[in-house]
Order: C-alpha cells, then sequence, then structure tokens
C-alpha cells in the first residue's frame, strides 16, 4: 500500500510538472487579432505573423507580442488657419487598420504604440492642406 502511494505520488508530481510545461509553451491569439514573437536569441522581432489560433513557444527565449488588426475610429482634432487669417476647429474621423504583413516592421520601428505616434502628425497636414 505505501509503495502505490508512493508511485501515485511521483506520477501526479510528474503530471504536475508536465502540464505546468506544456501551459507556458502555449499562447492563444484571438479573432481580429495577430502576433509577432519576440525572440532573445535571435536580437528581436522575427519576421513571421502568426495568424488566429494556438501556437507553440519556447518560454523563456520567445515572448508573444498580440496586436489588434481590427478597423478602429480616430477622431483627430486640429486647429487650423485660413487664407484670410481666421483660426478654424476641425476634426478628422479616420477608420484605420493596420497591413498584417507589415507588423513586425511596424512594432520594430514605432513599438506597440504607433496608431499615437502616426495618425495625429498625418491627420493634421491632412487637414491644414485642406483648408489652406
Amino acid at each position: 500500500m505505501d509503495k502505490a502511494l508512493t508511485r501515485l505520488g511521483r506520477l501526479g508530481g510528474v503530471g504536475a510538472i508536465g502540464a505546468f510545461t506544456v501551459s507556458q509553451c502555449l499562447y492563444n491569439v484571438d479573432g481580429g487579432e495577430r502576433a509577432v514573437m519576440f525572440d532573445s536569441l535571435r536580437g528581436g522581432i522575427m519576421d513571421k505573423v502568426s495568424g488566429e489560433g494556438t501556437h507553440f513557444m519556447v518560454p523563456v527565449i520567445q515572448r508573444p507580442v498580440v496586436m489588434d488588426v481590427r478597423t478602429k475610429p480616430r477622431e483627430i482634432p486640429s486647429i487650423t488657419g485660413t487664407k484670410d487669417l481666421q483660426m478654424v476647429n476641425i476634426k478628422l474621423r479616420v477608420l484605420w487598420r493596420p497591413v498584417v504583413e507589415e507588423l513586425p516592421a511596424l512594432y520594430r520601428e514605432l513599438g506597440s504604440d504607433f496608431d499615437e505616434r502616426v495618425l495625429p502628425s498625418i491627420g493634421n497636414e491632412v487637414l491644414k492642406a485642406v483648408v489652406a
């Protein structure tokens, strides 16, 4: 009886360690999202984009960065001047989404908040060009 309990304890311990290891090697990408993989051995972001579903990774070496690729609205306010020197408050509403194939380059060059960096400057230039 004592040997059976010892075997059962060892089997349970091995099973728990195995389940923990498998759970740390998997990650999920939900619908409307894509993931780029950060690999510390290869020195940065890998060029492959992971689609929806469950994927494998090496727990200590790799880290997935999940990004939303759905179409999102963004409103860009701007104060511009007209030709007759009047100031006009105007807002531009943009529906945008990132190009999935370019996600590794976007994340590598601009980070995860690339929309906060790019869209306001482009929106201001477009609004000033239209009003002037």
